[in-house]
């Protein structure tokens, strides 16, 4: 099932940077950011709300505070890239640049998380390498 959740998640990132690249045409590309995190904030407390999950928010360790708190930075800090990349470039070029996270994931995943890299997983995510650097390589 975890699958069908990552292609969806794919296909809306797709269209995240369509929408993103005609909504920051004309405005501050922070500004751009600001809005768009308000409206994922005003979606995911509604979700919380809808579901009754906000009872477990007493139950959150001070551990997973600080790493949920540093998540949010860290996607904070890649959406300001993000959108300011996609309001001076091309989508086409950087969404795929963007999806060099993919490799950076799995190699941070390994030294932080111990977690194995199979050889299929390490050709993938050279492949990705590959790709960003025929992106970015003029």
């Amino acid at each position: 099932m975890w699958w069908i959740y990552a292609l969806l998640s794919a296909g809306f990132a797709a269209l995240t940077a369509i929408f993103a690249k005609v909504g920051v045409a004309n405005i501050s590309s922070d500004l751009a950011t600001a809005i768009r995190t308000v409206i994922i904030l005003i979606m995911a407390w509604a979700i919380v709300l809808t579901r009754g999950e906000y009872k477990g928010i007493q139950a959150i360790s001070r551990h997973s505070l600080i790493f949920l708190v540093l998540s949010g930075l860290a996607t904070g800090c890649s959406w300001i890239f993000y959108f300011k990349a996609i309001q001076i470039g091309k989508v086409s070029q950087v969404a795929p640049v963007d999806k060099l996270s993919v490799a950076l994931t799995i190699i941070l995943s390994a030294v932080f998380l111990q977690e194995a890299i199979t050889w299929k997983t390490a050709i993938g995510a050279l492949l990705i390498i590959s790709g960003t650097l025929v992106l970015i390589i003029k």
